[in-house]
């Protein structure tokens, strides 16, 4: 009994495996883009955490020190299956960029003089700016559907601070962090009044 129910369990960290090498390595343009994918991936097609979720994962990928792929893999990780989970998905992701590295440092003087090399990159960068707007779109156009006048209006002042009056991007993450839990704090605090 025990053994067919470690079956399904280990059918998932496989599937996992596979579905984070796969978006890893074909992901290029840096975290956002990657969390787009595991969005498609674990929230659309396989169903196995909902949106709200991911846009969980996908902000504390963002807060947290470290590369918000490899943060964003640990998160999904966990939440499909535990430590376990945690493991298999942060392995998978790093595997590619380490391959890739290895390789372009031991040919790296042949890539760096490669014009086609240079024009590709430069085209992906293309790519990955859509790839990322899709992102935004996505996200600003739910937290829009919303109806939270609160969420909006950090929405809008994080948007203010950064794109016109250029502040630091810890600075809002942590005010907005901070904004949260102060609004939490209030939810229960009149929660518990009733």
């Amino acid at each position: 009994m025990e053994s067919e129910q470690k079956k399904p369990a280990a059918r998932r960290l496989v599937k996992l495996f596979f579905s984070m090498l796969y978006i890893s390595a074909f992901t290029f343009g840096g975290g956002f883009v990657i969390v787009t994918l595991m969005k498609r991936k674990f929230v659309d097609e396989l169903h196995w955490m909902t949106e709200e979720e991911m846009l969980d994962i996908a902000a504390m990928a963002q807060s947290s020190p470290g590369a918000i792929a490899v943060n964003a893999a640990n998160l999904v990780g966990w939440r499909v299956g535990g430590f376990a989970g945690m493991l298999t998905s942060v392995i998978a992701t790093i595997i590619p960029p380490m391959a890739i590295l290895t390789v372009i440092s031991i040919f790296y003087a042949a890539f760096a003089s490669n014009p086609y090399v240079s024009q590709a990159l430069r085209g992906m960068q293309a790519g990955v700016a859509a790839v990322i707007l899709d992102v935004v779109c996505g996200l600003g156009i739910k937290e829009f559907h919303s109806h939270s006048a609160l969420r909006l209006c950090i929405l809008g002042a994080a948007f203010i601070a950064a794109f016109v009056l250029d502040v630091n991007v810890i600075y809002i993450i942590l005010a907005t962090a901070l904004v949260g839990v102060i609004s939490a704090l209030a939810a229960r605090k009149r929660g518990g009044a009733k």
